[in-house]
């Protein structure tokens, strides 16, 4: 695939050694006048394909309400082209080889509807004020495994490194406080499923309006999260409660289960790396979770350079509340009638294991959305060095906050004709953003023991 960038090419090169360039403040003049104050390049590309970036949507459409789902600000469009597996030939350049894979293990059903791009991506002045102040002030700690002297917004607006690119994805807004009700299946590959719901609740430190570098590493915590099962029956109760630690090198993630069988809270601190997912049947690891998350301790992290890609984009109808499970759950992947594509910029990153490290994956490539370091598509790789599962990011803009963020992420078992959906929510109700949680009553071992009693 094409690089567009001689600079891109330039720091792929730099970075596969690890090589950090400290932005200075003449450079930093970029953000917000060639660049977005997020570190995206504001102009198109040479056809026009790719527009400049205006703003995002910055004002929701007069019919949505708090509290609805989002309505499609682009329900309009009419499709460009489709790709199936009797033209994907002619369209390989804006395709990863996860995607192509797909074509080629699922040739009857899966295609890729492709629309016009609309770069929708926005955040809230103050993000795009604090990431513009990080650019020169964020660090990586010794190893990468954590971060200093940034709040906020984007640490790494300009970044010189595959590490700082990832840390991008693991610290974009999201709000302060979201309450989400999620879903997951794992169909067989006949396309029968049981539905997994949970109730799930995070308070994002980092990202807080008043939030404070200094604060941060005192304190040496991200984010809470705590995640409580309540379908099946026979899984309801079990609940996962993390704190999410800033400086990893210094204090690792700091975890927590409770087993409603044993009634009992116990530390839990193999909740990292390739530890199997909750209720996932097997089907992702625990750092897949939103694509991406956890220490970067067990790679080796290298920038590639930018491209331009198909990524899924503005999958506002998968979104939707007249959509049901069934509709998008199929047997081999999901409904792709339901799936929306567009071309973008992406950021490539390339994870490969360390040597003597053990992890399911040996290698991983991330494509990173250029206008808000969403982590789009990840390629996975085995130790035999063959494509493993393929991940999707179905993004959409919150535009009541606004963010960008997903409304279903999909991993593909290639081995096994299978895939997790993460993220149902169609039947159960969109997102929360408007609560304050209190830690005490949310986020200590005694409110995950009152959350997991059934």
């Amino acid at each position: 695939m094409k690089k567009f960038s001689i600079i891109a090419a330039a720091l792929a090169v730099s970075c596969s050694f690890g090589v950090a360039a400290k932005v200075t403040p003449e450079q930093a003049k970029a953000l917000g006048s060639t660049l977005t104050p997020v570190g995206a390049e504001k102009a198109g590309n040479a056809d026009g394909s790719i527009p400049a970036w205006d703003g995002g949507i910055t004002q929701a459409p007069a019919d949505y309400q708090s509290g609805q789902f989002h309505t499609d600000p682009y329900a309009g469009d009419a499709m460009l082209y489709s790709i199936t597996a009797a033209n994907v030939d002619q369209h390989k350049a804006l395709l990863t080889p996860g995607i192509i894979k797909m074509f080629e293990m699922y040739p009857d059903t899966f295609k890729m509807d492709v629309y016009p791009t609309h770069r929708s991506a926005s955040y809230p002045q103050f993000i795009y004020d604090a990431s513009v102040a990080n650019a020169t002030t964020a660090e990586l700690v010794a190893g990468g495994n954590g971060l200093k002297n940034a709040a906020i917004g984007v640490p790494f607006p300009m970044p010189t490194n595959g590490l700082e690119a990832i840390w991008n994805h693991i610290l974009r807004y999201r709000g302060t406080d979201a309450h989400i009700l999620r879903g997951q299946a794992a169909p067989t590959a006949g396309g029968s499923y049981t539905l997994v719901k949970t109730d799930e609740k995070i308070k994002f430190l980092y990202s807080r309006q008043d939030a404070n570098a200094v604060a941060l590493e005192k304190d040496n915590l991200l984010f809470y999260f705590k995640q409580v099962v309540t379908s099946p029956a026979r899984l309801a109760g079990t609940a996962l409660l993390v704190h999410e630690t800033m400086d990893q090198e210094k204090e690792p993630r700091k975890a927590w289960t409770y087993n409603t069988g044993q009634r009992r809270v116990r530390r839990a601190p193999n909740v990292a790396f390739d530890t199997p997912g909750t209720a996932s049947d097997g089907m992702r690891t625990t750092d897949d979770f939103d694509m991406y998350n956890g220490s970067p301790s067990r790679y080796n992290w290298t920038l590639k350079g930018k491209k331009e890609l198909l990524i899924p984009y503005n999958n506002y109808k998968l979104h939707g509340a007249d959509i049901k499970y069934k509709q998008i759950l199929k047997p081999g992947h999901i409904n792709m009638d339901l799936v929306r594509w567009e071309k973008h910029r992406v950021w490539e990153v390339e994870a490969t294991l360390k040597d003597g490290i053990s992890h399911l994956y040996k290698t991983r490539t991330f494509y990173l959305d250029e206008d808000s370091w969403q982590v789009s598509l990840v390629d996975l790789y085995d130790k035999r060095d063959e494509l493993y599962r393929v991940g999707m990011a179905h993004a959409v803009n919150y535009y009541d906050l606004p963010t960008v963020w997903t409304t279903l992420e999909v991993f593909y078992d290639l081995s096994s004709r299978r895939y997790l959906a993460m993220g149902l929510d169609n039947e159960d109700g969109v997102a929360s953003f408007e609560e304050e949680f209190s830690v005490k009553k949310e986020f200590t071992t005694n409110s995950l023991r009152r959350s997991g009693r059934r």
